[in-house]
């Protein structure tokens, strides 16, 4: 018996003059003990949905049609009273952010309370009680009760976040992205945990994501979305096994894995198409590498291939298989027109010995000295030029304070940085400032790190006018050779940076650490908030620019098939210190250290890792 059935769902929003349709038809059903994942890019619909079952839409959004059945109960027949108590209670909702979900000015107790009392009317010495098992449930002892959302870690608020959705004892529980900002072994525990929680409650889970890895480690069966649709419906193991929609295809095609290695990644080109978009046809031919003629002018029908297989493509209407064209569209070209692979260089760009950075630990009313906090403790290594040296770890482990550290943003307390063989310990004032042109660093979040009152043109000749690199003359034609470098067109000069995607603006970053022609490229997490399409063409351009630069690259990450498809050398930290270093595919294949183990036990889809055989 189904817990969730989800019928031609649709939601319409008013913005203005505009209406728009991201939900278009969506239907989809959750078993008892079965976990639905619902999988696609940004922009497809997927969070809409989920707020559409919960009727938690924006203001202007309506459910134009359609129905949501818990348990034989329409809820859009719901009054807002009776949802109130069916929200939170037996329909449930993880968001992807705890820290935004979580009242930062109530302790963990009041929080599990307040939903306990609302769902269950458990007061007092019974619903203290009760948190107290919710907590330890999901992995967090009693102390943490009187803690605040600030004073747990990003895994903790994670878990404080379910103790507070299991209070209500649901019989669905929505997950939108639970492990996106996570490290891969905190990932590891909070999936391992909702399996767990799924089995002994009996409990339907909707997991909501773009992670192929996450989706094969925890769905059974899986609902492909694009565009406001359902495209792809199918158990895991045949969604694996035998993808049958084109979009499902390029999916899988531009995931990184270590037998991909000096390949390039098959791309995804464009974006999805906007809730306002008015088609005509089916909704991928725009980015289909098999478009046809019929595809234009003809909306393809949700077609049953196999048994619980279907899928909305003209092709598998037509005779069930998919052409050789579309099974091949995946395979993947050199790097590079002629193929080859490129050599590293043995010569060092980066050479750090025995850095050290200690932050002080001051107590006592004259705030005397009483230890350090050892962030980086004995540092060593090397990157050349040409070369890409990934430094994992989970957070913590110091590895973003290294990377300052090497950038002179704080101040090492020993050891010794050099840069084209030149130390810069000694390097003040502008001797400083110009060395730092060399190496530059493209961030997690492209747009936080980008002015917002600033346009593109702008931003990129920032650093040329601040180190008078070029005449002033020269600057529009280097800006525009940038912008062609990363694949913008042209026409981005005059736009601002909310005017962009994710994968645009991340170019942008890319283009304005390029623009003072650095010799080295300090990367952190610069494709974790992607989708893996976006994810595949920022590989691909990282790639093409070491390759035409000699770029050397120290590229911070806690993403293990990344890891596996760009790094040449890996470094694992933990504590502060390097672990265990070693060529990529030697230590992903066989490391040597129990911790690196963990952490490639720890990663969903961890197959993925090493080669086909």
């Amino acid at each position: 018996m189904s817990k969730l059935v989800v019928a031609n769902l649709r939601v319409e929003i008013q913005a203005g003059a505009r209406l728009l349709k991201p939900v278009d038809g969506v239907s989809f059903e959750i078993g008892t003990n079965e976990c639905v994942a619902l999988l696609g890019e940004s922009g497809c619909g997927k969070s809409l949905t989920a707020l559409a079952l919960m009727r938690l839409l924006p203001d202007g959004g309506r459910v134009a049609a359609g129905s949501v059945h818990l348990a034989d109960e329409n809820l859009f027949a719901f009054t807002e009273a009776q949802m109130g108590e069916v929200r939170g209670g037996r329909l449930a909702m993880i968001f992807q952010e705890p820290q935004s979900s979580l009242n930062p000015v109530m302790t963990v107790a009041e929080q599990i309370d307040e939903a306990l009392a609302a769902h269950r009317g458990l007061s007092g010495l019974a619903a203290a009680e009760e948190a107290v098992r919710l907590l330890e449930a999901v992995g967090l002892g009693r102390e943490k009760l009187d803690a605040y959302p600030f004073q747990l870690s990003g895994g903790q608020r994670q878990r404080a976040l379910i103790a507070m959705m299991l209070a209500g004892d649901p019989e669905v529980l929505i997950a939108d992205e639970p492990t996106t900002a996570l490290d891969v072994t905190v990932q590891a525990k909070i999936l391992k945990l909702l399996k767990e929680l799924r089995q002994q409650r009996g409990m339907g889970l909707l997991l909501i994501t773009h992670d192929l890895d996450v989706v094969s480690d925890m769905a059974d069966r899986v609902a492909v979305m694009y565009a406001g649709q359902i495209v792809e419906w199918a158990s895991r193991a045949a969604l694996y096994s035998t993808p049958l929609h084109p979009y499902t295809q390029k999916l899988f095609a531009v995931l990184p894995r270590l037998d991909r290695r000096g390949e390039r990644l098959d791309s995804l080109p464009g974006r999805v198409p906007g809730p306002d978009s008015v088609f005509i046809g089916c909704r991928f031919a725009d980015r289909c590498p098999a478009v046809f003629e019929r595809c234009r002018v003809e909306t393809p029908a949700f077609h049953e291939a196999t048994a619980g297989h279907w899928s909305r493509c003209h092709l598998a209407e037509a005779d069930q298989t998919l052409s050789s064209t579309v099974r091949n569209a995946h395979r993947i070209t050199q790097i590079g027109a002629d193929g080859a692979p490129y050599a590293v260089s043995l010569s060092p760009v980066l050479e750090v010995r025995d850095l050290a950075v200690h932050f002080p630990i001051r107590k006592g009313l004259l705030k005397r000295t009483v230890g350090h906090v050892k962030a980086v403790d004995g540092v060593s290594f090397q990157v050349a030029a040409g070369e890409t040296l990934a430094l994992v770890g989970e957070s913590g482990c110091g590895k973003t304070t290294l990377a300052r550290a090497i950038l002179r943003l704080i101040e090492p307390t020993a050891g010794q940085v050099s840069l084209l063989g030149e130390p810069l310990a000694n390097l003040r004032g502008e001797a400083l400032r110009r060395k730092r042109a060399e190496m530059q660093i493209v961030f997690q979040d492209p747009f936080s790190s980008l002015n917002p009152r600033m346009k593109v043109g702008e931003i990129l000749a920032e650093g040329m006018a601040a180190l008078s690199l070029l005449p002033v003359s020269a600057r529009p034609a280097r800006i525009l050779d940038l912008l062609n470098q990363v694949g913008l067109p042209e026409d981005a000069v005059g736009r601002y940076p909310h005017e962009f995607s994710g994968g645009q603006r991340q170019r942008i970053a890319i283009a304005r650490a390029l623009a003072v022609e650095p010799k080295l490229l300090i990367l952190d997490e610069p494709t974790s908030a992607l989708d893996v399409s976006v994810q595949a063409q920022i590989l691909n351009l990282l790639a093409d620019l070491q390759k035409k630069h000699g770029l050397a690259y120290l590229f911070i990450t806690h993403n293990l098939s990344v890891v596996s498809y760009l790094a040449h050398r890996v470094a694992v930290m933990r504590g502060g210190k390097i672990v265990e270093s070693g060529m990529a595919e030697t230590l992903l294949t066989r490391p040597q250290t129990p911790y690196t183990q963990l952490l490639l036990d720890s990663a969903p889809g961890k197959k993925a890792l090493l080669p086909v055989e």
